[in-house]
């Protein structure tokens, strides 16, 4: 009989583990796949050019962004403008929710998009006009 309870004792440890692994493998697994589903691919985006008064930079000139892309004529800026109508920090477009995002970080002059004040964070489609003191931007995706 004391056999008997010993291999039941030990058979219910040996399924105890068994289902802990199982569980802990789920686990695992379930924020493996979560993780690689939210991993949403930010488009390659760049700002082009499109007119300037400025002679540092020109018409056609390109700005790789990055997920978070500073514009402004503070050097510290992702995006540098020479352009003695921007603030220092003007304005910033960050990558969040899956599209890209203008605000205004209240400059002096405000930033334009499409012709149209922004007053607070602003979808920017591909093609769509930033306006950053005198200097127009293109967005420009893929």
């Amino acid at each position: 009989m004391d056999v008997i309870l010993l291999g039941l004792r030990l058979l219910l440890a040996v399924l105890l583990y068994a289902f802990l692994a199982v569980v802990l493998f789920m686990l695992w697994r379930d924020l493996r796949q979560a993780a690689v589903g939210h991993q949403v691919a930010r488009p390659e985006g760049r700002l082009v050019v499109l007119d300037t008064p400025e002679d540092e930079i020109s018409a056609g000139m390109v700005f790789p962004l990055q997920p978070v892309t500073s514009i402004g004529r503070s050097p510290t800026n992702a995006i540098l403008l020479p352009d003695t109508y921007a603030s220092g920090q003007h304005s910033l477009l960050s990558w969040r929710e899956g599209q890209w995002w203008l605000e205004d970080l209240d400059s002096r002059n405000g930033t334009l998009l499409n012709g149209t004040r922004v007053t607070s964070p602003t979808v920017v489609s591909a093609g769509d006009v930033i306006r950053v003191g005198r200097t127009e931007l293109r967005l420009e995706l893929g």
